[in-house]
Protein backbone atom coordinates (compact mmCIF):
# COMPACT_ATOMS: atom_id res chain seq x y z
CA UNK A 1 0.00 0.00 0.00
CA UNK A 2 1.14 3.33 -0.68
CA UNK A 3 2.64 5.73 2.07
CA UNK A 4 -0.31 7.04 4.73
CA UNK A 5 -1.93 10.31 5.14
CA UNK A 6 -1.78 11.77 8.60
CA UNK A 7 -5.49 11.90 9.40
CA UNK A 8 -5.84 15.62 10.49
CA UNK A 9 -2.19 16.43 9.19
CA UNK A 10 -0.13 16.92 5.80
CA UNK A 11 0.18 13.77 3.54
CA UNK A 12 3.27 11.55 4.21
CA UNK A 13 6.19 12.15 2.10
CA UNK A 14 6.30 10.08 -0.98
CA UNK A 15 9.33 8.27 -2.10
CA UNK A 16 11.48 9.36 -4.68
CA UNK A 17 12.16 12.41 -6.13
CA UNK A 18 9.69 15.23 -6.47
CA UNK A 19 9.87 17.21 -9.59
CA UNK A 20 8.31 18.03 -12.64
CA UNK A 21 10.50 16.27 -15.36
CA UNK A 22 9.72 12.73 -14.36
CA UNK A 23 9.86 9.78 -17.07
CA UNK A 24 7.91 6.70 -17.01
CA UNK A 25 9.54 3.60 -17.89
CA UNK A 26 8.55 0.47 -20.02
CA UNK A 27 9.35 -2.73 -18.30
CA UNK A 28 8.59 -6.23 -19.21
CA UNK A 29 10.34 -8.98 -20.59
CA UNK A 30 11.48 -9.41 -24.37
CA UNK A 31 8.71 -9.75 -26.67
CA UNK A 32 6.06 -8.79 -24.55
CA UNK A 33 5.04 -5.77 -26.74
CA UNK A 34 6.78 -2.83 -25.12
CA UNK A 35 8.44 -1.37 -28.04
CA UNK A 36 5.38 -1.37 -29.91
CA UNK A 37 3.58 0.01 -27.14
CA UNK A 38 6.12 2.69 -27.33
CA UNK A 39 5.83 3.69 -30.71
CA UNK A 40 2.36 3.65 -30.44
CA UNK A 41 2.60 6.24 -27.12
CA UNK A 42 4.85 8.19 -29.12
CA UNK A 43 3.29 7.86 -32.83
CA UNK A 44 6.46 7.27 -34.08
CA UNK A 45 7.83 4.14 -35.51
CA UNK A 46 11.27 5.30 -33.62
CA UNK A 47 11.83 2.28 -31.00
CA UNK A 48 13.23 -0.85 -32.82
CA UNK A 49 10.02 -3.33 -32.61
CA UNK A 50 11.18 -6.79 -33.79
CA UNK A 51 10.50 -10.55 -32.71
CA UNK A 52 14.00 -11.52 -30.79
CA UNK A 53 14.85 -10.94 -27.78
CA UNK A 54 16.59 -7.39 -26.57
CA UNK A 55 16.44 -6.29 -30.27
CA UNK A 56 16.35 -3.00 -27.66
CA UNK A 57 19.31 -2.23 -26.15
CA UNK A 58 19.89 1.23 -25.54
CA UNK A 59 16.70 2.97 -23.69
CA UNK A 60 14.05 5.15 -26.14
CA UNK A 61 13.51 8.37 -25.12
CA UNK A 62 9.96 10.30 -25.62
CA UNK A 63 6.98 12.17 -24.56
CA UNK A 64 3.56 11.77 -25.74
CA UNK A 65 0.85 14.63 -24.55
CA UNK A 66 -1.56 14.48 -21.80
CA UNK A 67 -5.07 14.21 -23.56
CA UNK A 68 -7.10 16.99 -21.77
CA UNK A 69 -10.68 18.00 -22.69
CA UNK A 70 -9.73 21.31 -20.65
CA UNK A 71 -6.93 22.08 -22.89
CA UNK A 72 -8.42 21.63 -25.75
CA UNK A 73 -11.88 23.72 -24.70
CA UNK A 74 -9.27 27.08 -23.99
CA UNK A 75 -7.36 26.01 -27.21
CA UNK A 76 -10.94 26.83 -29.18
CA UNK A 77 -11.93 29.27 -27.23
CA UNK A 78 -8.29 31.85 -26.95
CA UNK A 79 -7.22 29.95 -30.88
CA UNK A 80 -3.94 31.14 -29.99
CA UNK A 81 -1.00 30.71 -32.33
CA UNK A 82 0.58 28.58 -29.88
CA UNK A 83 -0.67 25.93 -27.94
CA UNK A 84 1.44 23.69 -25.68
CA UNK A 85 -0.09 20.65 -24.12
CA UNK A 86 1.23 18.54 -21.20
CA UNK A 87 3.63 15.86 -21.69
CA UNK A 88 4.13 12.44 -19.88
CA UNK A 89 7.84 11.56 -20.59
CA UNK A 90 8.35 7.62 -21.29
CA UNK A 91 11.45 5.51 -21.65
CA UNK A 92 11.78 2.13 -24.02
CA UNK A 93 13.77 0.01 -21.42
CA UNK A 94 15.40 -3.72 -22.57
CA UNK A 95 14.17 -6.68 -21.97
CA UNK A 96 14.94 -8.45 -18.90
CA UNK A 97 15.09 -12.32 -17.92
CA UNK A 98 15.71 -14.37 -15.28
CA UNK A 99 18.89 -13.67 -13.51
CA UNK A 100 18.92 -9.99 -14.82
CA UNK A 101 20.30 -8.80 -11.54
CA UNK A 102 23.31 -10.76 -11.51
CA UNK A 103 23.76 -9.80 -15.14
CA UNK A 104 22.83 -11.76 -17.69
CA UNK A 105 20.82 -10.90 -20.72
CA UNK A 106 23.06 -7.34 -20.17
CA UNK A 107 21.21 -7.02 -17.37
CA UNK A 108 23.11 -4.74 -15.26
CA UNK A 109 22.98 -1.97 -17.43
CA UNK A 110 19.19 -2.72 -18.39
CA UNK A 111 18.45 -2.01 -14.66
CA UNK A 112 20.47 0.99 -14.26
CA UNK A 113 17.94 2.32 -17.07
CA UNK A 114 15.13 1.34 -14.62
CA UNK A 115 16.99 2.90 -11.39
CA UNK A 116 16.86 6.05 -13.83
CA UNK A 117 12.87 6.68 -13.94
CA UNK A 118 10.23 7.73 -12.07
CA UNK A 119 8.00 5.29 -12.33
CA UNK A 120 7.38 2.21 -14.19
CA UNK A 121 4.62 0.57 -16.64
CA UNK A 122 5.28 -3.47 -16.18
CA UNK A 123 4.02 -4.57 -19.28
CA UNK A 124 2.85 -8.53 -19.12
CA UNK A 125 2.34 -10.67 -22.22
CA UNK A 126 -1.53 -12.25 -21.65
CA UNK A 127 -1.57 -13.48 -25.92
CA UNK A 128 -0.93 -17.07 -27.17
CA UNK A 129 0.91 -16.47 -30.65
CA UNK A 130 3.22 -18.69 -32.46
CA UNK A 131 4.72 -16.17 -34.85
CA UNK A 132 5.71 -14.03 -31.19
CA UNK A 133 8.44 -16.06 -29.51
CA UNK A 134 8.08 -15.97 -26.03
CA UNK A 135 11.80 -15.84 -24.16
CA UNK A 136 10.83 -18.71 -21.98
CA UNK A 137 8.74 -20.98 -24.59
CA UNK A 138 5.64 -20.68 -22.97
CA UNK A 139 2.85 -17.81 -22.32
CA UNK A 140 2.62 -17.94 -18.42
CA UNK A 141 1.64 -14.13 -16.83
CA UNK A 142 2.26 -15.27 -13.61
CA UNK A 143 5.70 -16.57 -13.84
CA UNK A 144 6.70 -13.72 -15.87
CA UNK A 145 5.73 -11.39 -13.67
CA UNK A 146 7.28 -13.42 -10.70
CA UNK A 147 10.48 -13.14 -12.73
CA UNK A 148 10.63 -9.09 -13.30
CA UNK A 149 9.40 -8.44 -9.78
CA UNK A 150 12.20 -11.36 -8.28
CA UNK A 151 14.79 -9.32 -10.24
CA UNK A 152 14.03 -6.19 -9.41
CA UNK A 153 13.66 -6.88 -5.83
CA UNK A 154 17.25 -8.89 -5.89
CA UNK A 155 18.95 -5.96 -7.46
CA UNK A 156 17.02 -3.45 -4.26
CA UNK A 157 17.99 -6.40 -1.69
CA UNK A 158 21.49 -6.15 -3.28
CA UNK A 159 21.69 -2.31 -2.97
CA UNK A 160 20.13 -2.28 0.59
CA UNK A 161 22.62 -4.39 2.15
CA UNK A 162 25.78 -2.63 0.68
CA UNK A 163 24.28 0.35 1.68
CA UNK A 164 23.56 -0.97 5.55
CA UNK A 165 26.86 -2.36 5.70
CA UNK A 166 28.37 0.67 4.43
CA UNK A 167 26.92 2.96 7.64
CA UNK A 168 27.99 -0.45 10.07
CA UNK A 169 31.09 0.01 9.15
CA UNK A 170 31.25 3.53 9.30
CA UNK A 171 29.86 3.35 13.06
CA UNK A 172 32.33 0.39 14.12
CA UNK A 173 35.06 3.23 13.35
CA UNK A 174 33.87 5.83 14.66
CA UNK A 175 32.97 5.01 18.19
CA UNK A 176 31.09 8.15 19.03
CA UNK A 177 28.39 7.80 16.15
CA UNK A 178 25.54 6.03 17.11
CA UNK A 179 22.92 4.76 14.42
CA UNK A 180 19.07 5.26 15.35
CA UNK A 181 16.70 2.71 16.51
CA UNK A 182 14.51 3.84 13.44
CA UNK A 183 17.68 2.65 11.10
CA UNK A 184 17.35 -0.62 12.15
CA UNK A 185 13.73 -1.02 12.13
CA UNK A 186 13.68 0.30 8.44
CA UNK A 187 16.48 -1.64 7.18
CA UNK A 188 14.86 -4.87 8.65
CA UNK A 189 11.57 -4.29 7.69
CA UNK A 190 13.07 -3.71 3.55
CA UNK A 191 15.25 -6.71 3.81
CA UNK A 192 12.40 -8.75 4.92
CA UNK A 193 9.93 -7.64 2.35
CA UNK A 194 12.46 -8.17 -0.44
CA UNK A 195 13.98 -11.58 0.42
CA UNK A 196 9.85 -12.42 -0.05
CA UNK A 197 10.24 -10.54 -3.17
CA UNK A 198 7.57 -8.19 -1.83
CA UNK A 199 8.00 -4.61 -3.93
CA UNK A 200 8.81 -2.06 -1.34
CA UNK A 201 6.56 0.86 -2.62
CA UNK A 202 3.53 -1.09 -1.36
CA UNK A 203 3.90 -4.47 0.20
CA UNK A 204 2.80 -2.31 3.55
CA UNK A 205 1.59 1.06 5.06
CA UNK A 206 4.90 3.41 6.09
CA UNK A 207 4.63 6.24 8.41
CA UNK A 208 6.06 9.30 7.60
CA UNK A 209 9.42 9.01 9.75
CA UNK A 210 10.19 5.49 8.01
CA UNK A 211 9.43 7.18 4.31
CA UNK A 212 11.86 10.09 5.07
CA UNK A 213 14.73 7.72 6.77
CA UNK A 214 14.37 5.28 3.33
CA UNK A 215 14.94 8.39 1.42
CA UNK A 216 17.77 9.13 3.09
CA UNK A 217 19.20 5.86 3.21
CA UNK A 218 18.21 3.50 0.34
CA UNK A 219 16.60 6.38 -2.49
CA UNK A 220 18.34 3.96 -5.16
CA UNK A 221 15.57 1.44 -4.84
CA UNK A 222 13.94 0.57 -7.79
CA UNK A 223 10.55 -1.27 -6.24
CA UNK A 224 9.67 2.52 -4.64
CA UNK A 225 9.03 3.46 -7.77
CA UNK A 226 5.37 4.07 -8.22
CA UNK A 227 4.21 0.60 -10.82
CA UNK A 228 0.96 0.14 -13.51
CA UNK A 229 0.49 -2.94 -14.52
CA UNK A 230 -0.20 -3.19 -18.08
CA UNK A 231 -1.96 -6.21 -19.80
CA UNK A 232 -1.13 -6.79 -23.35
CA UNK A 233 -4.06 -8.84 -24.45
CA UNK A 234 -5.12 -10.02 -28.32
CA UNK A 235 -7.15 -7.91 -30.30
CA UNK A 236 -9.66 -10.59 -30.05
CA UNK A 237 -10.01 -11.01 -26.35
CA UNK A 238 -9.77 -7.59 -25.54
CA UNK A 239 -12.58 -6.73 -28.01
CA UNK A 240 -14.49 -9.67 -26.22
CA UNK A 241 -12.83 -8.56 -22.87
CA UNK A 242 -12.64 -12.89 -21.80
CA UNK A 243 -8.74 -12.95 -21.35
CA UNK A 244 -8.09 -16.23 -19.54
CA UNK A 245 -5.36 -14.95 -18.23
CA UNK A 246 -6.76 -11.45 -16.81
CA UNK A 247 -8.04 -12.76 -13.06
CA UNK A 248 -4.52 -14.66 -12.46
CA UNK A 249 -2.92 -11.89 -13.21
CA UNK A 250 -5.11 -9.26 -10.62
CA UNK A 251 -4.84 -11.96 -8.25
CA UNK A 252 -1.17 -12.19 -8.26
CA UNK A 253 -0.61 -7.77 -8.45
CA UNK A 254 -2.98 -8.55 -5.50
CA UNK A 255 -1.02 -10.62 -3.18
CA UNK A 256 1.95 -8.29 -3.85
CA UNK A 257 0.54 -5.28 -2.33
CA UNK A 258 -2.00 -4.23 -4.93
CA UNK A 259 -1.67 -1.95 -8.09
CA UNK A 260 -3.56 -0.63 -10.91
CA UNK A 261 -3.92 -3.30 -13.66
CA UNK A 262 -5.17 -1.65 -16.94
CA UNK A 263 -5.91 -4.28 -20.23
CA UNK A 264 -5.19 -3.10 -23.23
CA UNK A 265 -3.91 -4.63 -26.99
CA UNK A 266 -1.16 -3.46 -28.63
CA UNK A 267 -2.61 -6.00 -31.67
CA UNK A 268 -5.77 -3.41 -31.16
CA UNK A 269 -3.91 0.07 -30.97
CA UNK A 270 -2.14 -0.49 -34.09
CA UNK A 271 -4.92 -2.04 -36.46
CA UNK A 272 -6.89 1.21 -35.00
CA UNK A 273 -3.95 3.56 -35.76
CA UNK A 274 -3.46 2.09 -39.12
CA UNK A 275 -7.13 2.50 -39.77
CA UNK A 276 -6.49 6.52 -38.84
CA UNK A 277 -3.28 6.73 -40.62
CA UNK A 278 -5.57 5.58 -44.02
CA UNK A 279 -8.24 8.03 -43.26
CA UNK A 280 -10.66 5.24 -43.14
CA UNK A 281 -13.56 6.47 -41.22
CA UNK A 282 -15.83 3.23 -41.86
CA UNK A 283 -12.86 0.97 -40.94
CA UNK A 284 -12.52 2.86 -38.07
CA UNK A 285 -16.15 2.92 -36.83
CA UNK A 286 -16.68 -0.21 -37.30
CA UNK A 287 -13.70 -1.27 -35.12
CA UNK A 288 -14.82 0.91 -32.16
CA UNK A 289 -18.49 -0.31 -32.55
CA UNK A 290 -17.16 -3.29 -31.26
CA UNK A 291 -16.00 -2.37 -28.10
CA UNK A 292 -19.60 -1.11 -27.41
CA UNK A 293 -18.66 2.99 -25.97
CA UNK A 294 -15.28 1.48 -25.23
CA UNK A 295 -12.42 2.84 -26.86
CA UNK A 296 -8.69 3.37 -27.18
CA UNK A 297 -6.87 2.42 -23.56
CA UNK A 298 -3.57 4.97 -24.36
CA UNK A 299 -4.88 8.14 -23.68
CA UNK A 300 -5.61 6.30 -20.40
CA UNK A 301 -2.32 4.86 -20.23
CA UNK A 302 -0.85 8.11 -20.44
CA UNK A 303 -3.20 9.62 -17.80
CA UNK A 304 -2.03 7.17 -15.14
CA UNK A 305 1.47 7.18 -15.51
CA UNK A 306 0.84 10.83 -15.14
CA UNK A 307 -0.89 10.74 -12.24
CA UNK A 308 1.49 7.85 -10.45
CA UNK A 309 4.03 10.20 -10.78
CA UNK A 310 1.88 13.02 -9.21
CA UNK A 311 2.24 15.11 -11.55
CA UNK A 312 -0.50 18.32 -12.30
CA UNK A 313 -0.58 21.16 -14.68
CA UNK A 314 -2.07 24.76 -14.32
CA UNK A 315 -2.85 26.69 -17.07
CA UNK A 316 -1.79 29.78 -18.97
CA UNK A 317 -4.15 31.37 -21.57
CA UNK A 318 -3.87 34.22 -23.54
CA UNK A 319 -3.87 35.51 -27.32
CA UNK A 320 -0.63 34.75 -27.48
CA UNK A 321 -0.50 31.20 -26.59
CA UNK A 322 -2.67 28.63 -24.41
CA UNK A 323 -0.03 26.40 -22.34
CA UNK A 324 -0.08 23.73 -19.77
CA UNK A 325 2.43 24.31 -16.94
CA UNK A 326 3.91 20.86 -15.20
CA UNK A 327 4.54 20.99 -11.66
CA UNK A 328 4.69 18.37 -8.69
CA UNK A 329 1.32 17.98 -6.70
CA UNK A 330 1.76 20.31 -3.82
CA UNK A 331 3.02 23.04 -5.36
CA UNK A 332 3.02 26.70 -4.05
CA UNK A 333 2.45 29.59 -6.09
CA UNK A 334 5.87 30.56 -6.23
CA UNK A 335 7.18 26.99 -6.89
CA UNK A 336 4.86 27.11 -9.69
CA UNK A 337 5.78 30.04 -11.23
CA UNK A 338 9.23 29.39 -11.65
CA UNK A 339 8.62 26.49 -14.16
CA UNK A 340 8.19 29.54 -16.11
CA UNK A 341 11.15 31.29 -15.42
CA UNK A 342 13.54 31.44 -12.35
CA UNK A 343 12.69 35.12 -12.18
CA UNK A 344 9.44 34.60 -11.49
CA UNK A 345 9.85 32.48 -8.44
CA UNK A 346 12.25 35.07 -7.03
CA UNK A 347 10.60 37.87 -7.42
CA UNK A 348 7.07 36.53 -6.32
CA UNK A 349 4.58 39.06 -5.65
CA UNK A 350 1.60 37.60 -5.92
CA UNK A 351 -0.50 35.31 -7.83
CA UNK A 352 -4.20 35.99 -9.74
CA UNK A 353 -5.86 33.40 -10.68
CA UNK A 354 -8.78 31.18 -11.18
CA UNK A 355 -10.00 27.92 -11.37
CA UNK A 356 -11.08 26.56 -14.98
CA UNK A 357 -14.55 25.57 -14.15
CA UNK A 358 -15.17 28.91 -12.88
CA UNK A 359 -14.04 30.17 -16.09
CA UNK A 360 -15.93 27.68 -18.02
CA UNK A 361 -19.59 28.55 -16.05
CA UNK A 362 -18.78 32.33 -16.79
CA UNK A 363 -17.06 33.17 -19.47
CA UNK A 364 -19.43 32.69 -21.87
CA UNK A 365 -17.16 31.62 -24.35
CA UNK A 366 -15.50 35.10 -24.18
CA UNK A 367 -11.65 35.30 -24.30
CA UNK A 368 -11.59 37.63 -21.12
CA UNK A 369 -11.45 37.34 -17.24
CA UNK A 370 -14.07 40.00 -16.70
CA UNK A 371 -16.69 38.45 -16.84
CA UNK A 372 -15.30 35.67 -14.23
CA UNK A 373 -14.02 38.84 -11.98
CA UNK A 374 -17.87 40.24 -12.33
CA UNK A 375 -18.93 36.46 -10.54
CA UNK A 376 -16.53 37.15 -7.63
CA UNK A 377 -14.93 34.16 -8.98
CA UNK A 378 -10.91 35.91 -10.03
CA UNK A 379 -8.49 35.36 -7.04
CA UNK A 380 -5.71 36.65 -6.02
CA UNK A 381 -3.13 34.57 -3.67
CA UNK A 382 -0.02 34.62 -2.21
CA UNK A 383 3.29 32.97 -1.90
CA UNK A 384 1.52 29.71 0.80
CA UNK A 385 -0.94 29.03 -1.82
CA UNK A 386 -1.01 25.74 -3.27
CA UNK A 387 -1.67 25.21 -7.06
CA UNK A 388 -4.61 23.58 -7.84
CA UNK A 389 -4.46 21.33 -11.06
CA UNK A 390 -6.51 23.25 -14.01
CA UNK A 391 -5.84 26.21 -12.28
CA UNK A 392 -5.76 29.45 -14.72
CA UNK A 393 -2.58 31.39 -13.71
CA UNK A 394 -1.06 35.01 -13.66
CA UNK A 395 1.67 35.84 -11.76
CA UNK A 396 3.17 39.54 -10.65
CA UNK A 397 6.45 39.73 -9.87
CA UNK A 398 9.51 42.11 -9.23
CA UNK A 399 11.94 42.12 -12.87
CA UNK A 400 15.71 41.67 -11.46
CA UNK A 401 17.30 44.92 -11.53
CA UNK A 402 13.82 46.89 -10.44
CA UNK A 403 9.98 47.29 -12.02
CA UNK A 404 7.77 44.87 -11.50
CA UNK A 405 6.40 42.81 -14.24
CA UNK A 406 3.79 40.21 -15.00
CA UNK A 407 3.24 37.31 -17.00
CA UNK A 408 1.85 33.83 -17.41
CA UNK A 409 3.17 32.31 -21.26
CA UNK A 410 6.37 31.38 -22.71
CA UNK A 411 9.92 31.41 -20.81
CA UNK A 412 11.90 34.33 -21.84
Amino acid sequence: MPPKKAKDGPEVPRFGRVGNALKMGIVGLPNVGKSSMFNLLSESAQADAENYPFCTIDPNTTRCAVPDKRYQSLCNIWNPPSKYPAYLHLVDIAGLIKGASEGAGLGNAFLSHIQAVDGIFHLVRAFDSKEVTHVDDTVNPERDLETITGELCKKDLAYVIQQREHRENDVKKNPTMKLPPLFFTVMDKVQTMLENNQPLAKGCEWTAPEVEKINELIPGCITLKPTVYLVNCSEKSFITGGNKYLAKIKDWVKSHGGGLVLPFSVQFEEHLADLRKAEDVDGEKALLDQLKGRGSVLPRIIKCGYKQLKLMYYFTAGEKEVRCWTVAQGATAPQAAGVIHTDFEAGFIKLECCSYDDFMEHSNGQKSMANIKAAGKYRQEGKNYIVQDGDICHFLFNKAGGGKGAGGGKKK
